[in-house]
């Protein structure tokens, strides 16, 4: 377990490209909520939920936005400034086979940085990384800038990219950062 973070789970956003709300999604019995939640439990004492408005149903303490929608990075801004760990590790809920090898792997990266986000297929995965408390005023001056991107953000901070190569040493296909935005990738997850 590891104790100075707490998990925030990202379940506030439009879903529009799969159009219907991704969290509470049926795989294999339990919601991809449900399934992010069991992973995030293994791996850490303090799980928290990031909505928009309060969900019905879910167990652990949600935490809503600070800003009129804003997309993830609003998410983050609120479970920073909830969170009462040095570290959030944010993890959205539409990566239901996220492993908590890989989060324990990026863990062991988080000395001296600001952010810990893998690097996949070439291109950052800001969904499923780590951030340090300290961070809090770089998303919120994001949130006040122009570039509300997550990956806009990640530009204000001292991130250390974790290579795919060392994150296929523990996920050799990748599974944990197959994230489900569309009703192929849902029905792909199913099979």
């Amino acid at each position: 377990m590891i104790a100075d973070c707490t998990a925030l789970i990202l379940a506030g956003g439009d879903s529009r490209r799969m159009g219907q709300d991704k969290a509470a999604l049926d795989l294999g019995g339990r919601t991809l909520l449900e399934h992010v939640t069991a992973a995030m439990q293994q791996a850490f004492f303090k799980v928290i939920v990031s909505v928009r408005q309060p969900r019905d149903g879910v167990a652990l303490p949600q935490v809503c936005d600070e800003v009129a929608p804003s997309g993830p990075l609003a998410g983050l801004a609120a479970g920073l400034a909830q969170a009462d760990t040095s570290w959030v590790f944010a993890v959205a809920c539409d990566m239901p086979f996220v492993s908590v090898a890989v989060v324990q792997r990026l863990a062991q990266h988080r000395d001296g940085y600001d952010a810990v986000v893998p690097l996949v297929g070439g291109h950052p995965q800001p969904m499923a990384a780590f951030y340090a408390k300290s961070a809090l005023d770089a998303v919120r001056a994001s949130l006040a800038s122009d570039d509300k991107s997550v990956r806009g953000m990640l530009k204000r901070l001292n991130v250390d990219f974790v290579s795919e190569a060392e994150l296929r040493e523990c996920d050799p296909q990748l599974r944990s950062f197959f994230d489900l935005d569309t009703p192929q990738d849902y029905q792909a997850a199913k099979q």
